[in-house]
């Protein structure tokens, strides 16, 4: 469903002649701007099984050989489907590992064996232990070797890959920094296996996996680029949006140590997979107009035209035949007729997204409105992965929605008590246990829970899961502040629910994949509800991360009840977290919001107190949330006036899901 979705709003085959893949010459033309080898999937899961069966087949044909096979194996989002697809090919297929020899690629420095966040933990735990393949055919970066003895260690790790006839595949992530393994922006080509110190930026993003980033170590132990490129073979797996920037660097920029994975381009043999969201920026997809012939959708002139409203610094309306024709655009006049046409067109498509009742507006025209008029009010679900997705992504359609006697629903998927950091527990427990204190008989059961809480907090470590009583206090900050939030929006108490789905619920950072009790926890809801409307996260960005979890639940349940006549009367709208927004050819309803509105959205954002000042996942951008928010809602609106719509102050972006 996700694959359907994605391929929607990131359409690839765009070039009319579609058989590129197949003709060198036309997909040399189609990929000139290229650096490496790239191939698009239309998901990850995709991606993911071509790799794992090149893989396979290696094994086997050195097996047939009666040779060991050898890989170099990073950790992380990216390549964890091929892992669990090569699991698979094992159990069900009889794919054996015996002859296989795995070279680790990355390892924090200083970290335990066993702590949580360790790269060989993890790969062992989700990959090794499934498969046949001998503890002592995996040479993994050891964390715990003194530092006067990195040097020899690392001298002595180089030499084993030598020693087994070098890597035969390479797997390999990218990060935002551009590194590969974790050779940061400044890493030399002709780098060896060493200990490193690792990017700002990559410490803010690991704090995630470190509750905090003060608790990331500050170095690590990595493969170098000279090893790496020395591999006979080199995939780099990267899926969802948020890798798109640094992959266009990486495959069509220079060569440079500040994007240390554009090295890749020196090597004969690399290859980059993605899925279409990650490949969004590359020449072919962002513009592919300006490469060869392509097939002139709605869509693609929307994106085209707007594109070029931008580069010439033109409202849609006043670009000219010359604006086309100069820009490589000139084939569509030829095909679509004048400039002005086109303009009206577009002008027209863009301006018809706008709308002030995100409901539908009853007693009105809604011929060219991007929702119904009819049933009016609706029954509406907003589905938050977390309890403040809401109001930080569409807290004004919200409370636009409430404000216009729409019977409004939040389902809240997850606790997100990941999310709350241990002094705001000690903060709750100290204000119960002052007041229990003021009680005549006191509470000896809470303070006694209070002392049994401060003391396991005072000796934690960086990746011990809380105690099932911390975890329960922590869901309940969040749910209080949630609950705060909806009392401000006037959606009814009985209207609010918390899903708590089964996923999330492991204590830590890493969470478990979606299971059919997630589905169907979502689909009751939706059946209770019987909506009209039902507005969901649609951030694509990691495809294991809980906002695209949620959204998988959310589809996955539309999918079974799609069948019911009362879901024919649904629509589904798609909204963006606090990291990415859809693009301006994308969005299909636009609601503006006035500065009264951006300030009643911004106090709904307060009320969730655990995560302002310094929230725990952040991300690479120190932005609290509210001021994402505001940047970005106010961005969108920019961009609207730039291309000759009406100044607004702000708008609310969604795309339409048509599960039909």
């Amino acid at each position: 469903m996700i694959e359907k979705f994605n391929q929607k709003i990131s359409p690839a085959g765009n070039f009319k002649n579609e058989g590129y893949n197949n003709d060198p010459y036309l997909r040399s033309l189609i990929t000139k701007e290229e650096n490496i080898t790239t191939k698009i999937f239309g998901s990850s899961t995709e991606g993911s099984k071509v790799v794992a069966d090149e893989i396979a087949s290696l094994i086997k044909s050195k097996e047939q050989e009666g040779k060991q096979c050898v890989l170099g194996l990073a950790v992380g989002s990216a390549p964890s489907e091929v892992y669990d697809e090569l699991i698979r090919l094992h159990k069900e297929e009889g794919l054996s590992f015996k002859n296989v020899v795995v070279f680790g690629v990355m390892e924090y420095y200083p970290i335990a064996h066993d702590a949580l966040q360790s790269f060989n933990r993890n790969i062992r735990e989700k990959f090794f232990k499934h498969l046949d393949l001998p503890e002592e055919n995996f040479h993994y970066l050891d964390s715990t070797v003194p530092q006067e003895k990195i040097y020899d260690f690392c001298r002595e790790f180089e030499e084993k890959i030598k020693k087994f006839g070098g890597i035969d595949i390479q797997i390999l992530g990218i990060g935002r920094t551009g590194h590969i393994g974790l050779n940061e922006p400044g890493s030399a080509v002709n780098s060896l296996t060493r200990l490193i110190s690792l990017d700002d930026i990559t410490r803010t993003e690991a704090g995630s996996d470190f509750f905090g980033k003060d608790f990331v170590p500050r170095k690590a132990i990595s493969m170098g680029i000279k090893t790496i490129l020395k591999a006979e073979r080199i995939r780099l797996l990267a899926w969802g949006e948020g890798k798109a920037n640094v992959l266009k660097k990486t495959i069509e920029g220079d060569v440079t140590e500040e994007v240390p994975a554009s090295f890749l381009q020196k090597h004969e043999n690399t290859e980059v997979i993605l899925d279409e969201a990650a490949a969004a920026e590359l020449t072919r997809i962002k513009t592919p107009w300006l490469i060869d012939s392509v097939v002139w959708t709605d869509q693609l002139i929307r994106k085209a035209v707007v594109w070029l409203c931008m580069k010439v610094e033109k409202p849609i309306l006043k670009l000219t035949d010359r604006d086309y024709n100069d820009n490589g655009m000139g084939d569509l006049l030829a095909e679509k007729g004048s400039a002005y046409q086109i303009n009206i067109k577009v002008f027209n498509e863009l301006q018809h997204t706008i709308t002030g009742w995100p409901g539908g507006k009853p007693n009105a025209d809604d011929t060219n409105r991007p929702e119904r008029k009819s049933p009016f009010p609706k029954r509406v679900i907003v589905f938050s992965p977390h309890p403040d997705d809401d109001v930080i992504s569409m807290g004004g359609t919200l409370l636009r929605l409430v404000d216009q006697g729409h019977d409004v629903h939040v389902a809240y998927e997850t606790s997100g008590n990941v999310a709350v950091s241990d002094d705001d527990v000690l903060r709750y427990l100290d204000f119960m246990s002052a007041y229990t204190s003021t009680l005549s008989d006191g509470n000896k059961e809470l303070l006694a829970q209070r002392d049994k809480i401060k003391a396991f907090f005072k000796n934690k470590k960086a990746d011990q899961v809380d105690l099932p009583e911390i975890r329960t206090i922590k869901t309940m900050i969040r749910q209080g502040e949630a609950r705060a939030a909806c009392r401000y929006a006037n959606v009814k108490p009985e209207n609010v629910h918390f899903l708590n789905l089964p996923f999330y619920e492991t204590g830590g950072v890493e969470k478990k994949p979606i299971g059919e009790a997630d589905i169907e926890i979502v689909g009751q809801l939706i059946k209770d509800v019987k909506p009209h409307q039902i507005y969901a996260a649609g951030d694509l960005s990691d495809p294991h991360g809980t906002h695209r979890v949620c959204l998988d639940a959310v589809f996955r349940a539309i999918e079974v009840l799609k069948i019911e006549d009362w879901m024919k009367d649904c629509w589904v709208w798609l909204y963006r977290g606090a990291w990415h927004e859809w693009d301006i050819h994308q969005i299909e309803m636009a609601v503006p919001i006035s500065p009264d509105e951006v300030t009643r959205k911004r106090n709904a954002i307060f009320k969730h107190q655990s995560q302002k000042d310094g929230a725990m996942f952040l991300g690479g951008d120190m932005r609290e949330f509210w001021q994402r928010a505001e940047d970005r809602n106010r961005g969108t609106a920019i961009t609207y006036n730039k291309l000759g719509m009406a100044e607004y102050e702000a708008f609310e972006a969604f795309v339409r899901y048509e599960f039909l």
